[in-house]
C-alpha cells in the first residue's frame, strides 16, 4: 500500500455507484478497501450491455467503472457467519460506507449505535437517495429521478421544454464524491477527537450542491433557470459554433477576450448589441448567428489553432474513443493499466487527482483491478483470524 491514506481500512457495504464512486475514491489514495457484497454481488456486475469475458460469466464494465483498488467478500447478513466477519471488520475498521435505504441498516442489526460500540473510532458514510430524514426521506434514489427532482434536468437539453438527463449518472458520482470529501474531513477531526462522525449525504443534495449560478440565481434573484441548450445563460458568446466541417466550442469569459475574437475575425466588438456581456446575452441569437457565418469558410484543424494563436479558450467535440486515444488524456494518468483475474491485462480509467505530478494518478503507485466476486474470501478471512490472535 501507498498513499496518503495508506493506514486506513474501509468497509464499503455499497452497491450500485453512489457509494461504490465514494469508496474508490478513498482506494485510489491508498485506503484498504474491503467490498462486502452479497452472495449474488453487486448490483452493477449485471448491469449492461457491454459485458466482457467469458459468455457464460460475463463481467460488466458498468461495475469495473466503479470498483478499481478494492477486494471483495461476500457475506449473507442475514446469518450468523455473515454478522459474525461484518462484526471483525467493524471492529479494525476507519470507514464504513453504505448506501441502503434509510432503516435497513437498523434491521441489520449494524445501525449506528451498534456500530459504534462496537468501535467509537468508526466513520461512517451513509448515502440515501432524498436524505435521510424530512417527509420523504425514505424514498429509494436513482440517478435519473433525483436529476429530476432536483432540478438538474430542468437546466439541460435544448429548450425549455426538452428537458434532458446528462449522459453519466451525475448525481450518483457527486454523491460519491461529496461522500469522500465528509469522510477524509471527519478523520481529520478524529485525530483530535478519537471520535468516529456518521457523515450523510444524499443525491438530492448532491446535485442541490451543485447548482451553483443556478440556484442563487433563484434563492437571490427570483430567476428560474431553463434549458438553452449549448450556450450558457449567463456569458455570450460561450458555447457550441458550426465551422466549414465540424463543431468547435468558444468560452468568452471576459469583454478583452471578446474584443480579440470578434476583431479578429472581421466582427464589430462595439456594435449595437454586442458591445458588453449583458447585451450579447441579451441577443444571444444574433451572437450564435454572427459567428456561425465567421467561422463558416473555416476548417476546424485551421480554425482551433488560430483561436488557441489568440489566446480565445475553445475546443472540439470528441468522441469518448477519442478522448481515450489522446495523447493529452494519458500523459495525466487517466488510463490505469492493470490485470484482472479473468480478463487479464486491461486498461481503465483511472483517478482524476495526480500528487506531487506523479506519473501515475491517484495517491499510489499500483492500482488493483476491480474484484471478481469473493475474489478475497480466503484472504480476508486469514487476515481477521491474524488479527484475532494478535
Amino acid at each position: 500500500m501507498s498513499g496518503p491514506l495508506q493506514d486506513v481500512i474501509v468497509v464499503d457495504l455499497s452497491r450500485a455507484l453512489a457509494g461504490p464512486h465514494a469508496a474508490m475514491m478513498l482506494g485510489d489514495m491508498g485506503a484498504r478497501v474491503i467490498k462486502v457484497e452479497s452472495p449474488t454481488g453487486d448490483d452493477t456486475r449485471g448491469w449492461g450491455p457491454p459485458f466482457v469475458g467469458p459468455e457464460e460469466d460475463p463481467i460488466s464494465t458498468y461495475f469495473l467503472s466503479a470498483n478499481r483498488n478494492k477486494e471483495s467478500i461476500t457475506l449473507d447478513l442475514k446469518s450468523d457467519d455473515g454478522r459474525d466477519v461484518l462484526t471483525r471488520l467493524v471492529e479494525r475498521a476507519d470507514v464504513l460506507i453504505e448506501n441502503f435505504r434509510p432503516g435497513v441498516m437498523d434491521r441489520l442489526g449494524f445501525g449506528n449505535e451498534r456500530l459504534h460500540d462496537l468501535n467509537p473510532r468508526l466513520v461512517v458514510l451513509s448515502i440515501s437517495g432524498f436524505g435521510h430524514d424530512g417527509p420523504q426521506g425514505g424514498r429509494a434514489g436513482y440517478d435519473q429521478i433525483a436529476q429530476g427532482e432536483a432540478g438538474l434536468m430542468s437546466v439541460t437539453g435544448p429548450d425549455a421544454d426538452s428537458p434532458q438527463r446528462i449522459g453519466v449518472p451525475i448525481g450518483d458520482l457527486l454523491a460519491g464524491m461529496y461522500g469522500a470529501y465528509g469522510v477524509v474531513s471527519a478523520l481529520h477531526e478524529r485525530n483530535a477527537t478519537g471520535i468516529g462522525r456518521v457523515v450523510r449525504t444524499s443525491l438530492l443534495a448532491a446535485v442541490v450542491g451543485a447548482h451553483a449560478f443556478q440556484g442563487t440565481a433563484y434563492t437571490v434573484a427570483g430567476h428560474v433557470g431553463h434549458a438553452q441548450g449549448n450556450h450558457h445563460p449567463a456569458l455570450s458568446p460561450y458555447g457550441l459554433f458550426h465551422c466549414a466541417d465540424g463543431d468547435v466550442q468558444v468560452a468568452c469569459g471576459s469583454e478583452s477576450l471578446w474584443v480579440r475574437l470578434a476583431e479578429a475575425f472581421d466582427i464589430d466588438p462595439a456594435a449595437p448589441g454586442m458591445a458588453t456581456n449583458r447585451e450579447r446575452t441579451a441577443n444571444r441569437d444574433r451572437v450564435t448567428a454572427t459567428l456561425n457565418e465567421a467561422f463558416s469558410t473555416w476548417r476546424l484543424d485551421d480554425l482551433l489553432p488560430r483561436l488557441d494563436e489568440l489566446g480565445i479558450p475553445a475546443g472540439e467535440v470528441r468522441t469518448i474513443d477519442r478522448v481515450y486515444d489522446w495523447d493529452q488524456t494519458r500523459s495525466q494518468g487517466l488510463v490505469l493499466d492493470v490485470d484482472h483475474p479473468v480478463l487479464g491485462s486491461i486498461e481503465i480509467p483511472g483517478p482524476p487527482i495526480r500528487l506531487d505530478d506523479n506519473a501515475f494518478a491517484g495517491g499510489r503507485e499500483t492500482h488493483l483491478a476491480p474484484p471478481t466476486l469473493g475474489q478475497h474470501n480466503d484472504s480476508v478471512r486469514a487476515w481477521l483470524a491474524e488479527e484475532d490472535h494478535a
